[in-house]
């Protein structure tokens, strides 16, 4: 009597195959991507006539000229300054405490929570750097100018609030941001000279 040879079985490939397809998926599902980070900024609408003119003439007194050029030195309203007073500077010239015929022109607009008030919503600051910039120096420029719009609302909540700017509620955080409208404009960036 013949011995019949036992027949081993295969590995069904498809399986696994399936499997790796799914172990992909599930991988790429759950797996965090880095995401590109910027600076926020809103942009101007887009002009509705290319050949209509700029209607729009802003006082200088409403803006902050901020300039660095190719040796990271820092310009702020015409004078030469620290990195470490552009903050105050900032904050001094948003907020135009004393009404300085200099600083931005105070405008009245009734904002929830607080009623009439006098803002200094017309105000622009505006960065342009060299190409020679580096880019530590930009960045800096740019963390003390969001700085400066953080306190003062943080200083708004706390006085109106008794709480901080992040603790209030989306009304209050609205109402807050109508006060101090973060108007931050970057101008092309420029060589001045040099090679």
């Amino acid at each position: 009597m013949a011995r019949k040879k036992r027949k081993v079985p295969g590995i069904n490939a498809s399986s696994t195959a399936d499997i790796s397809f799914i172990l992909l998926i599930f991988f790429l599902i759950t797996t965090s991507m880095d995401t590109d980070r910027g600076l926020a900024r809103r942009l101007p609408p887009p002009p509705e006539n290319k050949d209509q003119k700029d209607d729009i003439i802003v006082k200088e007194r409403n803006v902050l000229q901020v300039r660095l050029n190719k040796d990271d030195q820092l310009m702020v309203g015409g004078e030469w300054s620290d990195i470490k007073q552009l903050r105050e500077k900032a904050k001094e010239f948003i907020a135009n405490p004393t009404d300085d015929p200099n600083l931005p022109e105070k405008h009245e607009k009734n904002i929830p929570f607080f009623g009439t008030v006098m803002i200094t919503e017309n105000h622009v600051i505006s960065v342009q750097n060299d190409v020679g910039t580096s880019y530590d120096a930009y960045i800096q420029v740019q963390n003390e100018l969001v700085a400066a719009y953080n306190e003062l609302r943080n200083e708004l909540a706390e006085s109106k609030f008794g709480r901080s700017f992040a603790e209030c509620s989306e009304d209050e955080k609205d109402a807050i941001t109508q006060y101090y409208p973060q108007k931050i404009s970057e101008a092309e960036p420029k060589k001045y000279g040099g090679k």
